[in-house]
């Protein structure tokens, strides 16, 4: 790859502090920059070579998503190069990538929600990593967290039982307090009464693996995918559907959107104005339902 995207990708990582997960995906999107340069310096390229590239990329099957990603990545990269002085202008201002389909987010109903964290049988006492999976998925629910903040809460650390919040480190290093409901702070404490069991030395995390180690991403998924199974949801239940189940069930009882904004840690109200959409798709099922005149024969 180009020295100069060696240098973006290392001031990305040092100065605006992004995730190892925000660095591969910029990564691949100069990759594949490199590749529409065929040997040439990336600065000398000019923007119908890139509204070619885009178009390669489309001809190619990429989803639009992928490819507004991938000009949003070389946008920023020129934009760095141009502060740096290496260009006088930005080639990938002008440019735009193909409009996409805007897709809502699954959220669980209502009574969806209930079925997967209500159960009115006790947790087996030889199962406690099950006592441990509500306590995450309760969490989950009650304070509409992203994985990545549930799996690096520690203890004592970010929950504050007495409270009845918690405290994360979201995107860009933003720490936000979220409040914890009574369901999900009573699972908390019966997963603190048996942590002792598994906490390996000197080991904060406040969720452990049958190891003693702090979990992991792909195990939180698959224990929740396992768990909605094993209470007859009839859907996939990924954990980011339990962020979006809070965000809308929060907008329909409250309204305030605002609120849900602070308590999903969005920086802009933009993204979470999506959630009025599911409440809108909300009330024009009742509307269907109830009104005289919207019913179909």
């Amino acid at each position: 790859m180009d020295s100069s995207a060696e240098q973006f990708l290392a001031d990305l990582a040092l100065q605006r502090r992004a995730s190892p997960h925000t660095l591969d995906a910029y990564r691949r999107d100069l990759a594949r920059l490199t590749a529409l340069a065929a040997g040439a310096e990336l600065a000398a390229l000019t923007a119908p070579q890139l509204r070619r590239g885009l178009m390669q990329l489309h001809a190619g099957q990429l989803s639009p998503r992928s490819i507004a990603r991938t000009l949003s990545a070389w946008r920023s990269y020129y934009a760095w190069l141009a502060r740096r002085g290496a260009i006088a202008l930005n080639p990938a201002d002008g440019l735009r990538a193909p409009k996409r389909p805007r897709s809502l987010p699954k959220a669980l109903g209502i009574d969806q929600a209930a079925a997967l964290l209500d159960d009115s049988t006790p947790l087996p006492a030889n199962e406690p990593l099950l006592v441990r999976d509500a306590a995450m998925f309760e969490l989950f629910y009650s304070s509409g967290l992203r994985l990545a903040e549930l799996v690096s809460l520690d203890w004592p650390g970010g929950l504050d039982p007495a409270a009845g919040e918690v405290t994360v480190t979201g995107k860009r290093e933003k720490t936000r307090k979220v409040p914890v409901g009574d369901k999900a702070l009573a699972a908390l404490q019966a997963w603190l009464a048996l942590r002792p069991q598994f906490a390996g030395a000197g080991e904060p995390a406040l969720f452990l693996g049958r190891n003693g180690t702090r979990l992991q991403p792909r195990q939180v998924q698959n224990r929740l995918a396992q768990w909605a199974q094993r209470q007859g949801v009839g859907v996939h239940v990924h954990p980011h559907m339990l962020r979006h189940s809070f965000a809308s069930h929060v907008l329909q009882s409250s309204g305030d959107l605002r609120a849900v904004q602070e308590m999903l840690g969005h920086a802009s109200i933009a993204a979470t104005q999506i959630y009025t959409h599911l409440d809108f798709q909300h009330l024009a099922k009742i509307y269907d339902s109830a009104h005289p005149r919207a019913k179909t024969k």
